[in-house]
């Protein structure tokens, strides 16, 4: 399955290659998904300035749980990969946790109380667009109110994230791992 869309090819214009520079780790190069939306500056910068992957009210592991189990629940195995292969190892997931947000569920061995419950938001939110009220109940005993707002917000942004990356056929980049079937 190829792209529906080309990608940008080097040598990029200096503003795209200024906005690549300070995205992606030193000799890193550019993701496809960056090359795919820099045909169109405007939409690059606006999935930049709606980004949340600066330190919020969620810890990293926190905000890659529900990056993952989104983007997993979604079909976003582009997206899912890529955080998995940048993000997994700094979060402390091991490999039965990567596995459990493509593959399992809350209840999975591997999970804290936390955890588990970041997974049940991330799927109510999935399979309701909502989370019920007994499930807010339990969160809001373990989270502030600005750190709902902010699962809410990350949830959905990486919902249409892999809404993207699936409609444009984006492939695995070489360096990520396979999505678990």
């Amino acid at each position: 399955m190829s792209a529906r869309i080309d990608p940008l090819s080097p040598p990029y214009p200096p503003a795209i290659q200024a906005a690549f520079d300070a995205i992606m780790p030193p000799g890193v190069p550019p993701l496809l998904l960056f090359r795919t939306l820099s045909r169109e500056p405007r939409l690059m910068e606006r999935l930049r300035g709606g980004s949340l992957l600066d330190k919020g009210n969620l810890t990293l592991r926190q905000r890659e749980i529900v990056v993952d189990r989104m983007t997993a629940r979604c079909g976003g195995k582009y997206e899912w990969s890529v955080h998995v292969a940048f993000f997994a190892k700094r979060a402390g997931l091991d490999e039965a946790m990567i596995y459990s947000l493509a593959r399992g569920g809350s209840h999975d061995a591997c999970w804290s109380e936390v955890d588990g419950l970041l997974i049940d938001l991330c799927d109510s939110l999935y399979d309701e667009d909502d989370i019920g009220d007994d499930l807010w109940r339990r969160a809001s005993g373990l989270f502030t109110p600005e750190a709902l707002m902010e699962i809410v917000m990350l949830a959905g942004a990486y919902r249409t994230i892999s809404c993207l990356v699936k409609t444009m056929r984006l492939s695995r980049e070489p360096f990520a791992p396979d999505f678990p079937e």
